[in-house]
């Protein structure tokens, strides 16, 4: 009986090794990518055609004053206060647009979905989102195309056929290679890491995340991708998860990755809390003003961000320029106010630009 036991114990521990020794769960999506050049070598944009959706028997708009919606992946976080303080200056700006914004309080898509489909019965002329999945959201959108109203997408993507445009923030890819060089330069190129992003489903959190999977594999190889973890949009949950990892990987752990404005903070906190300041590094994606206390006292080196209210003044005026005609399949570019002419990428996308890298030089001159 001792020896069954002992084969079993031994199985047990031999699959175990098994499992550890497979490639790990990165979070990114399964979608073709495209990792930058190691170097500063740009990288040639491909002309693709259009692949957006279109309304159905849309009433015409052109300078009339629209109804618009705008729906975020959830309310009350620095992220998404910005984002719609764009929008509501873009409306402003134009005075032709009635904008309000009304999202979910946590990041669930179901919440998310029944909001657009009251919006759509309750009658409006245009739709921005942010989703926060892809796939689960593209139906409601589809039925509100059909239903004649205009949809831009910002921040988070749907399908492409279940919206007309997406305000992209930055190129994927971009956004990748300049996370995972950063975190090399903090932790050398033999350097273990964790991540701590929303959920594996958030759409543009799990392609920064298979991008910089794919850069680091040819870019920095011998860097080692610990795990990583979901947190929700949630700051308990992503303070909780950074201190799981630390205390998990111990030494070992030499940096973390906060794929969200809530993620990165929290991780940070997390770190100084565990008096690992100088020892676990801290890259992310996050607000400025979230960021303060720990660029300020050295903890963290940089942020990476683009400036979110841009982000939302984009999406408003690429709605607007949707529901007058002005911007059509084929278009290269858009007028966005005072951001200028926003150029049009990847057959059906606004890029709003380069981002932001805040360190503590220039985070006091930015209030968001």
């Amino acid at each position: 009986m001792r020896n069954v036991v002992l084969s079993a114990l031994l199985a047990l521990s031999f699959s175990t090794s098994l499992s550890h020794a497979q490639s790990v769960w990165t979070g990114g999506d399964d979608l073709p990518t495209n990792p930058l050049a190691c170097d500063a070598t740009p990288a040639t944009a491909a002309a693709k055609p259009y692949d957006g959706g279109q309304p159905t028997n849309a009433p015409d708009r052109k300078g009339k004053t629209i109804k618009v919606v705008d729906v975020p992946k959830l309310v009350g976080i620095g992220y998404f206060n910005a984002t719609s303080k764009g929008i509501a200056d873009a409306a402003k700006e134009m005075g032709t647009m009635d904008a309000k914004t009304d999202g979910p309080s946590k990041a669930n898509i179901d919440d998310q979905v029944t909001l657009i489909d009251n919006y759509i019965t309750s009658g409006v002329d245009g739709i921005l989102f942010a989703a926060n999945d892809p796939v689960a959201i593209a139906p409601v959108l589809k039925k509100a195309l059909g239903a004649g109203i205009n949809v831009v997408g910002y921040d988070a993507n749907s399908s492409p056929d279940a919206r007309q445009w997406f305000v992209n923030q930055a190129e994927f890819n971009g956004i990748a290679k300049a996370m995972v060089d950063s975190m090399a330069t903090e932790i050398g190129d033999e350097g273990a890491f964790a991540i701590v992003t929303s959920t594996f489903t958030t759409p543009n959190q799990a392609r920064w995340i298979a991008e910089m999977q794919a850069y680091q594999a040819k870019c920095h190889p011998k860097m080692k991708w610990l795990e990583t973890v979901e947190a929700q949009e949630d700051n308990i949950l992503s303070f909780n998860q950074s201190n799981t990892l630390i205390n998990k990987y111990g030494d070992e752990l030499k940096g973390i990755f906060g794929m969200t404005s809530v993620a990165t903070p929290a991780a940070a906190d997390a770190v100084t809390q565990a008096k690992k300041c100088g020892s676990v590094a801290v890259v992310g994606l996050a607000t400025p003003n979230a960021m303060k206390p720990y660029v300020g006292a050295g903890c963290v080196k940089s942020v990476v961000l683009w400036n979110p209210v841009d982000l939302g003044y984009a999406a408003a005026f690429v709605l607007r320029a949707v529901a007058d005609g002005s911007l059509a399949p084929g278009a290269t570019s858009v007028k966005a106010g005072k951001l200028g002419d926003l150029s049009v990428i990847n057959g059906s996308e606004i890029l709003l630009g380069a981002p932001t890298v805040f360190n503590k030089d220039n985070i006091n001159n930015f209030d968001f």
